[in-house]
């Protein structure tokens, strides 16, 4: 791979909630990765997609809460997973789930998820991936078909394998994604997730008992009636990517199409919501 990454270098204080802040920013602008640190944040974004002007609308840049400085440069992407390798520490959810790198100790919990993340986003340390897995803790998913939209690494679909779900399908618009999706799905010696790349155009006829979808508010709302149409009577829908105050646009949506708000999960800013289909 030839690909030139831009890399910024974001030197933030006080560090949280502002690196999440500023991820889900640089995300709707075209960021496709981040590697956080103890001073702040790396985030990386592929220089034909980039402009000069790239940051000039991201809000928390010019907040009086917080001190961010960056610079930024361009990088070789051979150099990324090296830098992954650096950075990437394993984490555990509510002491059952240990989601790490192959190269990190075992520690021996219920549930294992491997993940060589390269490019894409979702490792389990960004907050609303952490709250999905908490989700899919509390859920029976034997014999359940399962959808899985924007997977970025693939850990929520191979998570959902391990708690018992078959068939799984899972999707994400983005090359690095699909590709590294498949990846970690063979990784994990998952044999019932097929992935694919697009975007909700691919849902037509299928019908799943739960859905996943971990993306981003704007895109949660207008792909809400896609998802509606592919649920199951009675199949859940569990929704993150966006913060505490967005929650009422997103229920206002969800109600149009018969979806009940059951339980919400927070997490600093962020909100992960399971919907029930009436």
């Amino acid at each position: 791979m030839d690909n030139i990454y831009i890399e910024y270098n974001f030197r933030i204080s006080p560090r949280e909630p502002a690196s999440e802040i500023l991820i889900a920013e640089l995300g709707e602008v075209g960021f496709e990765s981040f590697v956080e640190n103890e001073i702040g944040l790396l985030a990386y974004i592929q220089k034909a997609d980039w402009f000069e002007n790239i940051l000039d609308d991201i809000f928390i840049l010019n907040s009086d809460e917080f001190e961010i400085e960056y610079e930024h440069n361009e990088i070789p992407q051979t150099n990324w997973n090296e830098e992954w390798e650096k950075n990437f520490e394993p984490i555990q959810v509510d002491d059952l789930v240990s989601i790490r790198a192959p190269f990190h100790e075992n520690p021996h919990l219920k549930y294992e998820i491997i993940i060589e993340p390269k490019m894409s986003f979702g490792t389990g340390h960004h907050e609303t991936t952490h709250m999905m897995i908490q989700h899919l803790l509390e859920l029976d998913l034997e014999n359940k078909k399962v959808l899985d939209m924007g997977c970025g690494t693939g850990i929520l679909a191979i998570f959902a394998e391990i708690k018992g779900a078959k068939p799984i399908d899972a999707i994400d618009i983005d090359e690095w994604c699909y590709t590294n999706s498949i990846e970690n799905v063979e990784r994990n010696h998952c044999h019932q997730i097929s992935v694919y790349q697009g975007d909700a155009s691919l849902l037509t006829t299928q019908k799943y008992d739960v859905i996943l979808a971990n993306i981003n508010r704007n895109i949660l709302l207008a792909d809400m009636d896609a998802y509606a149409k592919c649920l199951e009577k009675n199949g859940i829908l569990l929704l993150s990517g966006f913060y505490e105050e967005d929650l009422t646009l997103i229920d206002v949506e969800a109600k149009k199409h018969q979806l009940k708000l059951q339980k919400m999960i927070k997490r600093n800013l962020w909100i992960s919501a399971n919907y029930l289909k009436q």
